[in-house]
This record gives structure tokens, C-alpha cells and sequence, in this order.
């Protein structure tokens, strides 16, 4: 695979990042065989893996460790994150320096290095000053821990503050953001990828199969997939919601547009994301090896702008077909003491 640039970091990454979620009890839980998936993946030319912690609580990033076990570490770009809840105690979540420190070792024994190349911050935390989270990131950097922080699905508004608070306070930056990012969730195109760009920083898709959405899987008058993925987050599989709806009759159109140029959808979608001149790489989070091998041909598909175009008409720039397909929810929307005066 041609390798791009991650942001003006220098290091080099396949366009394609082998995401791990989907290894552990979230998705495949026989270990060997994930072994065998991320192997195969190295095998095909991607050095660049993308787990965290949360995922199958801890799981995930385990099952990584005993694929590049007796692997040259040196030659894979292995990015993890911190955020989410990994037990009852309130502060062992969160954005803290308290939080991070204590979990980015944890983080380090699990996935069996002493270090990790890219640490990110899995999402915002309203309760924690950004200069704190910095902070904290900026010494693992230089205590050798990590090499670079990056942030994942954060607003624009909160980028630019990291990166202003970096410069003023003298902190390390994030150098990349993990977006959601396909052909159905388009919203980062308004702001997040133009602010990323004027950054400098690299850009990591998640989801450019739109949760599988843009599988094949889901077509007009075929029986609905059943997955554990629906079960977790039912508002983006949901049928009574319009913008549910309306990603159906956008797959449709996609598939068809996919068998007119030659493409299966899974190929067109992921080599849509990577269109993009702000994308460093896509995402692609197998369970199986099958669906690996059905994304790997993605990375040499280079669309023609006509095809974009067609594209563009059937779900336009800048656009979501389902809101809550963002990511997160702010909580200046979520939470009513945030936008209602107390009297």
C-alpha cells in the first residue's frame, strides 16, 4: 500500500488502519482467530493499528499484543485510547491526569510494549479543563511512554481550543483527530476536516461503512441484519427514525451506483473516505476474515470525479442523514442544565 504522512508528524501509515474493536467479546471472542485476522492484515501491507482500551474492557487491546508478539514492533504504528469507563469507580474514566497516567500504563501492559505511538482521547470530557488533559499527555510524551497524543471525535470549537491551549501553555498537541466518517455521515465536512487541515493534523476515519450500513448488507425488502452493534446503539439502526429511512434509500442508490462502475459498495464507500484530500487513513474494523478481505482491495480504488459527483447528489456535502450518527451528543444539547436558566 502507498503510505501517507500522519499529519506533520512525518510517520508514515497505510491508508487503511486496522481497527480492533471488533476483536474480543465484542465481536470475535476465539483469540486465535483474531490473531490470525490482524496477521493477515499486516501481511497485506497495513502497519497501522487503531484499538482502546474500553473495547471488551481491556480485551481488545490483549488480543493485539499476542498478534504482533515474535512481529518486528518496531515496523507497526499502534495507536490505542483513553476515556470511556473501564470499572465502577467514578474516576476510572474521564480525561484526568490522575485518570490517563494511571491508565496509559495499564494500557502498556496490556498491549505488552513499553510504548505506544499514538495515544488518543476517546471523546471529550466536559468536567476536565483541556489543559489539564494536555498536561498529563505532555509528560507521558516525555517520560518515552507515548509519541504522540491525538483526540478522537471531538466537536471543531474543542479542537481549536486544544490546539490554542497548546500553544499558550507550552503543552504537546494533539496531532490527528478520529472522526466518524463515510458516505452517510458526512458533517465533519463543514468544519472539523477544514480545521484539522489548517492544523496540520492527520485525520482517522471511523466507521466508513456507516456502522455496515454500506455493507450490501442492508437493501430494500431484504430481512434486516441482526448484530450487536444494533443491540448497543439502536437510534442508528432504528426504522421508525426518518434519518434511519433515509440511510436505507441512500444504500440503495449506492449499491446501484457501485454495480454500474464495477465496485462492490464496500470498495466504493471506503474509497470514497479516502478521497478526501484531509483523510490520512480509513478505519476498517473487521470480525471475521472474510470481511478483511472484502475491505483490503478498497485501498487501490481511486474514484473519478464523476462518480463523486453522482455521489454528492445522492447524499450532499456536508450532510447526516441521522444526527445521532455523529458520534457523541453534546451536552449543551443532552443536558437541560446547560441551556435552562434556574430561576
Amino acid at each position: 500500500m502507498e503510505l501517507r504522512v500522519l499529519g506533520h508528524t512525518g510517520v508514515k501509515v497505510s491508508p487503511l488502519c486496522l481497527g480492533a474493536m471488533m476483536f474480543g467479546a465484542w465481536g470475535n471472542p476465539d483469540h486465535d482467530d483474531s490473531v490470525r485476522i490482524i496477521r493477515r492484515a499486516l501481511d497485506a501491507g497495513i502497519n497501522f493499528i487503531d484499538t482502546a482500551d474500553v473495547y471488551s474492557a481491556g480485551e481488545s487491546e490483549e488480543i493485539v499484543a499476542k498478534a504482533l508478539a515474535g512481529t518486528r514492533r518496531e515496523d507497526i504504528v499502534l495507536a490505542t485510547k483513553a476515556h470511556g469507563p473501564m470499572g465502577q469507580d467514578p474516576n476510572e474514566r474521564g480525561n484526568s491526569r490522575r485518570w490517563l497516567i494511571r491508565e496509559c500504563e495499564n494500557s502498556l501492559r496490556r498491549l505488552g510494549t513499553d510504548y505506544i505511538d499514538l495515544y488518543q482521547i476517546h471523546r471529550p470530557d466536559p468536567d476536565t479543563d483541556i489543559d489539564e488533559t494536555l498536561g498529563a499527555l505532555t509528560d507521558l510524551i516525555r517520560a518515552g511512554k507515548i509519541c504522540y497524543a491525538g483526540s478522537s471525535t471531538f466537536p471543531p470549537a474543542q479542537i481549536v481550543e486544544a490546539q490554542w491551549t497548546a500553544e499558550r501553555r507550552g503543552r504537546e498537541r494533539f496531532v490527528c483527530e478520529q472522526p466518524p466518517y463515510s458516505i452517510l455521515v458526512r458533517e465533519i465536512e463543514t468544519e472539523v476536516l477544514p480545521v484539522c487541515e489548517r492544523y496540520g493534523m492527520g485525520v482517522i476515519a471511523w466507521s466508513p461503512l456507516a456502522g455496515g450500513w454500506l455493507t450490501g448488507r442492508y437493501r430494500k425488502g431484504a430481512d434486516f441484519p441482526v448484530s450487536r452493534r444494533a443491540e448497543r446503539i439502536p437510534q442508528r439502526y432504528d426504522m421508525s427514525l426518518p434519518g434511519n429511512q433515509a440511510k436505507l434509500e441512500a444504500a440503495e442508490q449506492l449499491a446501484v451506483l457501485a454495480e454500474e462502475v464495477g465496485l462492490t459498495l464496500i470498495q466504493l464507500a471506503i474509497a470514497f473516505v479516502l478521497a478526501h484530500p484531509a483523510i490520512t487513513a480509513a478505519i476498517i474494523g473487521p470480525r471475521t476474515m472474510e470481511q478483511l478481505e472484502s475491505q483490503l482491495a478498497a485501498a487501490d480504488v481511486v474514484l473519478s470525479p464523476d462518480i463523486l459527483d453522482r455521489i454528492d447528489e445522492i447524499v450532499p456535502p456536508g450532510t447526516n442523514l441521522n444526527p445521532p450518527d455523529r458520534g457523541y451528543e453534546p451536552p449543551s444539547l443532552t443536558d437541560p442544565a446547560r441551556r435552562r436558566r434556574v430561576s
